[in-house]
């Protein structure tokens, strides 16, 4: 019998904080709120069943997900595992450094950008292989530079760009006429050293 999902999970240990905050292992989980195999996971985020599966291991390792029964696909015997948890909670009595958890928020935000710039590059290379010779697809890409003076500052600065954006995709994402879905990406990060 099937154990019901907690509604939350509080992280104490470094060690589990480290596998979730993977930003794939954090979209997998996402998927896992009901049984799934690693290759409905993959269909579903766009990637590998090797490298989701991979994954896998480590969060069913840190104890973040668990096997909970096996299906027949064909000839082969899929897996299936479910996330323990609805929402996962970094726990105050991690014992890190405040700076160290701080540290490991921002490299996980930056490894999360690292894997949207990749799926980016992927789906458009994707559209392109899949367009007619002369077809234009329609797409869109904005750069801008803002200068923010401090942490303050950039926080309330991202919260209303998000919060505006979503306003704009609230008010297009109930014309569903038409078939056509459209990915919205947004990317905040300081500008590197050259």
């Amino acid at each position: 019998m099937l154990k019901d999902i907690q509604d939350s999970y509080y992280i104490e240990s470094p060690e589990q904080a480290t596998v979730l905050l993977n930003p794939i292992r954090g979209e997998i989980i996402a998927q896992l709120l009901e049984p799934g195999s690693a290759a409905e996971v993959a269909r579903t985020l766009g990637e590998t069943a090797q490298r989701i599966n991979y994954h896998l291991k480590a969060l069913e390792k840190a104890g973040l997900v668990q096997r909970v029964g096996t299906r027949q696909v064909r000839n082969l015997v899929e897996v299936l595992y479910r996330a323990i948890a609805k929402t996962f909670v970094l726990a105050e009595s991690l014992s890190m450094k405040p700076e160290t958890l701080q540290r490991l928020k921002d490299q996980s935000s930056l490894a999360h950008l690292v894997t949207t710039s990749e799926r980016i590059r992927r789906d458009a290379m994707l559209l392109m292989e899949q367009s007619d010779v002369g077809e234009v697809i329609p797409s869109a890409t904005l750069q801008l530079q803002v200068h923010l003076s401090d942490e303050q500052q950039r926080q309330t600065f991202v919260e209303e760009y998000a919060a505006m954006v979503q306003q704009l995709v609230d008010r297009y994402s109930g014309c569903k006429d038409g078939n056509d879905a459209y990915q919205v990406l947004l990317a905040v990060y300081p500008k590197p050293k050259e």
